[in-house]
């Protein structure tokens, strides 16, 4: 992020976009865009994108954008849509960008394919997770969803159901050997089921809708998972007894295997039942995940909160820690998996952290899938582990640390180097320095930028100097993992 001028907040924003200023230039006029059209729009003063089809004029928003004119600038006068993806694919852009909306882009006529068509349709094979996939790649061309269906089961697996006087399970075979929880999601929710299994960098998605007089009770969901031979089943109570002609309506998404970065973000409304001052600017939130929801947020993934703030969807990432420290590390620590606990900094002029702040106990807020590309893979044979943290930077850190120390037989050292402003900024101090003091292979240095005169510890901001101090292997050959989190200029510094 960048430092934006006086006035151009977010709510500065809205409140623009709600003044019926014309945004677009357009006079309230919709208009089919032209790729030879939108190139010409590619000036700071003039900047078209398109981002899924639709093309927005993002020429007002210049100031306003929290990643600078810069970052907008990549795209000017060109199809946005992957590089958007590639940075912020979780904003709602068509909420935030809706007045400055040109057109849609102008769709250009496609040749059939000479030959057998269905032959050119096998573009390529990939090599994903543990097991070896054929990843079709289909054109819009299929001959028939009978096809499609067949092709699906040989690739992933198959469903299945069955019912009792009381019961409906359903089975998913997905021929994967290393199934766990973490890569199971299942909601219940609005007369709809949906369950998705995570295969690597893709999905699978059974979802159904209601049928006839049949309804999912929202209190009655169970999720068996055997592991070894990559099984799941999914139960739910009956409602009535009452025998079930067919599981559900399909929905769009239902029995499909594509990569999650083109799924939609799917929520679920989470109840705020807990919030516990850490310091004086950040707070523990703890959410209730719905009874009819399966969800196990992994280690080093995040997900995103979504509130509607004055009329506009606002969308931001957090990623889940532990509602402790553990200080024991005997064995794994066993989350109850029905609550998520959030760390969030509430800042004094932040529309978001600020909406969050005055939620009261029992309110509601929207949580969606996990998202994030780390893999524990990269933690399990390490000796060396190193935690570079600014602020609340050091949330990925919690359940990170707790699964090296827990988990990887083979660690020697896990350092966290936590820098801050102030003594009173240090989240979770206590609990860090009690661990270091149990647990010989952990140790903390905390750094502050802004100390007090009564300060005896290190101070000042991430440079070389400071981590050459610090971060030294344990042997001269060790495997050595360094992670770093915190503001955009931290980072930056850091991986420099």
């Amino acid at each position: 992020q960048v430092p934006l001028k006086p006035g151009r907040s977010l709510m500065d924003w809205i409140r623009l976009t709600k003044s019926g200023k014309d945004l677009t230039g357009l006079k309230g006029r919709l208009i089919e865009v032209t790729e030879d059209e939108l190139a010409k729009h590619n000036k700071k003063e003039d900047c078209w994108i398109c981002i899924r089809g639709f093309v927005y004029n993002v020429t007002p928003y210049m100031e306003y954008h929290p990643g600078g004119e810069d970052e907008l600038m990549k795209a000017a006068g060109t199809d946005g849509t992957d590089l958007f993806d590639q940075v912020h694919r979780w904003v709602n852009y068509e909420s935030m960008l809706k007045e400055c909306l040109v057109g849609r882009m102008a769709v250009k006529p496609i040749a059939a394919p000479k030959g057998e068509a269905f032959k050119n349709e096998i573009i390529s094979i990939m090599l994903y997770s543990k097991t070896v996939v054929i990843l079709i790649v289909f054109s819009k061309l299929l001959a028939s969803d009978l096809r499609l269906q067949k092709i699906v089961n040989d690739v992933f697996g198959f469903y299945d159901w069955f019912q009792t006087n009381s019961l409906i399970t359903i089975v998913i075979y997905t021929k994967q050997k290393d199934m766990n929880a973490e890569l199971v999601i299942v909601d219940c929710q609005d007369k709809r089921l949906r369950g998705e299994i995570i295969v690597g960098d893709h999905s699978y998605v059974v979802e159904v809708g209601r049928y006839c007089n049949f309804a999912y009770e929202t209190f009655s969901l169970l999720v068996h998972i055997a592991e070894k031979v990559g099984k799941v089943e999914i139960v739910l109570k009956k409602k009535d007894d009452v025998h079930w002609k067919m599981l559900g309506q399909p929905l769009e998404s239902h029995n499909t295997f594509i990569k999650r970065t083109d799924r939609g973000l799917f929520y679920r409304k989470c109840k705020l039942v807990s919030k516990t001052e850490v310091t004086h600017d950040t707070k523990l939130l703890c959410f209730m995940l719905p009874k009819s929801t399966h969800l196990r947020v992994p280690t080093g993934q995040h997900v995103y909160l979504k509130q509607i703030i004055a009329g506009t969807e606002v969308v931001k990432p957090y990623t889940p820690v532990l509602p402790f420290l553990p200080l024991d590390f005997k064995e794994p620590f066993r989350h109850d998996g029905a609550h998520i606990y959030l760390m969030i900094k509430i800042y004094s002029c932040g529309l978001f952290t600020q909406a969050l702040d005055h939620l009261q106990i029992g309110d509601y807020i929207s949580v969606s899938n996990p998202e994030g590309n780390f893999k524990k893979s990269q933690v399990q044979t390490l000796e060396d582990l190193f935690l570079l943290a600014a602020g609340t930077g050091f949330t990925p850190m919690v359940k990170l640390m707790n699964f090296a120390l827990t988990e990887v037989s083979c660690l020697r050292t896990v350092k966290l180097i936590f820098f801050n402003k102030t003594e009173g900024d240090i989240l979770w101090r206590n609990q860090l320095e009690q661990l270091a003091l149990k647990d010989e292979r952990f140790d903390v240095q905390f750094i502050l930028s802004q100390p007090s005169k009564d300060w005896v510890g290190k101070q000042g901001k991430i440079s070389s100097s400071l981590l050459s101090e610090f971060v030294k292997r344990s042997r001269k050959d060790s495997k050595v993992l360094i992670c770093i989190c915190g503001p955009t200029p931290f980072t930056e510094q850091g991986v420099q």
